[in-house]
């Protein structure tokens, strides 16, 4: 504990009396000073312990008196000390009376007491004070990182929590929350993801105040930090006291990120090496080797390959060629991925990487993640929280794209396909599925396709390309041509009759002419376009061809 004025007053060699504010003896004292000023508070920064003789002041002025007591109050200082026996053989009553209005105590200081007494007995509780703060702080750097050692993050927050009486909470790149301590914090913590979001947008390192206004039991004084070294920290404490933090407490904060840094940040050379093993692992399976990737593959991915997995393969596209598409899902992405999708700022496979190995790491489970050329390749497991995130994050983007309907600048946006469930031993056939998948989401105007959806949706959406429209019009020209001059209605009439399967009767019907009529046309259709009507193979060309033309009027 720091100096307090009754600290000073029960110290025996000071001798000094209390005449007024004996109610508030218990504030601390930053300072002894020595003014004989009639106005110092230009000098003072508050907590301070002022020494007078009131040798350029009237103390037996009862409204001067006022008046300096109240500055002086005002300014901060916490106490006065007077010195009688020197200018006054005792303290004016006057002065004692403006001490008591105003509540500011007032310390009778004998002659024998000189001023710089007071001054060193104040110095050294300050330097005790001091020293068992810094003791303290770094009994309490060994606790943590004893903690750190043995019971990972949780361990440390629990004692970090401990150490400043309060709670801790960890949050990852995401602003979710991966720990806290106690437990009973969650809910606290939850309730800050917003701030954490804000602070990690701030150059690291960053740190902020939140709460703290008393207005509620619950309206603790919370302090967020940035944790990481990078460009974009990975991840944020946020430390919860009832008041602002002491020197021994600071100390433990401190400690605690610089811990949770070296535990949460790995060092460029080891991330680096990570991902080299990681693209080594994936080209052997690729090549068809599961049991050599497996043996590189050891502790860090080994477990990846002991489950079905599935290979995700994303990449950027302009925006300008990006079209949004009018079956864009419907589902209602998690408020989690909402937030990750608007604090994207940059490159969106940087963003995606981030997203996905938060996920993993929130759940305890590997992921691979490679960046290869102007693409990201992840390998995650089947139904585990790196998929659900790429997807959630995903459908978050497309969401917000839609609502916005145009997008301008030169920023890309992701586009990424995803692999159905496979082992290791097809893991190639899984990358050309990826593909497919990304292909397709390219040609349809969306951000996430999974390779399931393919065989469940209709082949029609992919007519929606250039070269096939080209294709359709160059094909069809002739019959459009002819029918321009008035002379029939083939078109129509060789779609009334594909769609009837060549049943002359019912294609009539349709149209509304006799069945010799529409041979008549079938065999118009043929002349011109110089093709059988007999071979399936053209009928296939011309429905298709049909279906495109019809997409794009």
């Amino acid at each position: 504990m720091p100096p307090t004025l009754a600290s000073l007053v029960h110290h025996s060699a000071l001798k000094l009396t209390v005449r007024a504010g004996e109610d508030r003896l218990d504030v601390p004292v930053r300072w002894a000073h020595v003014s004989e000023l009639a106005d110092p508070v230009p000098y003072m920064e508050g907590g301070e312990l002022l020494l007078i003789t009131a040798l350029q002041l009237d103390a037996e002025d009862p409204e001067a008196m006022r008046r300096y007591v109240k500055r002086l109050a005002g300014a901060g200082v916490v106490g006065l000390g007077f010195a009688v026996g020197v200018n006054y053989d005792e303290i004016p009553g006057a002065l004692v009376e403006a001490a008591r209005d105003e509540g500011l105590p007032l310390l009778e200081v004998p002659r024998r007491t000189p001023f710089l007494a007071i001054s060193k007995a104040v110095s050294a509780a300050i330097a005790a004070d001091q020293y068992r703060s810094v003791t303290a702080g770094f009994a309490a750097q060994r606790e943590l990182t004893k903690q750190a050692l043995t019971g990972g993050p949780e361990g440390l927050l629990a004692a970090l929590a401990s150490q400043v009486d309060g709670w801790a909470a960890l949050y990852d790149a995401s602003g979710a929350v991966v720990a806290t301590a106690p437990e009973w914090a969650g809910r606290r913590a939850a309730r800050l993801t917003a701030d954490v979001e804000r602070l990690r947008e701030r150059p690291a390192p960053a740190s902020s105040v939140v709460g703290g206004s008393g207005t509620s039991d619950n309206d603790d004084r919370v302090e967020l930090h940035s944790l990481g070294t990078g460009r974009r920290p990975r991840s944020a404490l946020a430390v919860g006291t009832a008041a602002a933090l002491g020197t021994a407490e600071r100390y433990a904060v401190h400690s605690a990120i610089a811990l949770l840094t070296l535990t949460t940040e790995r060092s460029r050379s080891l991330q680096a090496a990570e991902q080299r093993i990681g693209a080594a692992v994936l080209r052997m399976l690729l090549a068809g080797e599961p049991e050599h990737a497996r043996t590189v593959a050891g502790d860090l991915y080994g477990g990846l390959l002991d489950a079905p997995f599935r290979l995700i393969v994303a990449e950027t596209v302009a925006v300008s060629s990006v079209r949004i598409a009018a079956d864009a899902p419907t589902r209602v992405p998690s408020a989690a991925a909402l937030a990750a999708a608007a604090a994207i700022n940059g490159d969106p496979l940087e963003a995606l990487t981030e997203v996905v190995e938060s996920a993993a790491a929130r759940s305890g489970e590997a992921v691979l993640v490679v960046p290869e050329r102007e693409r990201l390749v992840v390998l995650a497991a089947d139904g585990g929280a790196a998929v659900t995130a790429c997807g959630e994050y995903a459908v978050a983007l497309e969401a917000a794209r839609t609502r916005e309907q145009a997008s301008t600048g030169d920023e890309d946006e992701l586009v990424v396909g995803v692999s159905a469930p496979v082992g290791p031993i097809a893991a190639a056939a899984a990358y050309k599925q990826a593909e497919q998948a990304l292909s397709v989401a390219r040609r349809r105007g969306r951000m996430y396709v999974e390779h399931e959806q393919l065989a469940s949706g209709s082949v029609l959406p992919l007519l929606a390309d250039d070269a096939v429209r080209a294709f359709a019009d160059g094909l069809l020209r002739p019959l459009y041509e002819h029918d321009a001059t008035g002379r029939g209605d083939l078109v129509a009439s060789l779609r009334a009759w594909l769609s009837r399967h060549g049943q002359w009767d019912a294609a009539a019907a349709d149209l509304g002419v006799h069945r010799h009529t529409l041979r008549y046309r079938m065999r118009r259709v043929e002349e011109i376009l110089g093709r059988s009507l007999d071979d399936p193979d053209v009928r296939m060309e011309l429905w298709l061809a049909l279906k495109a033309t019809a997409s794009a009027e």
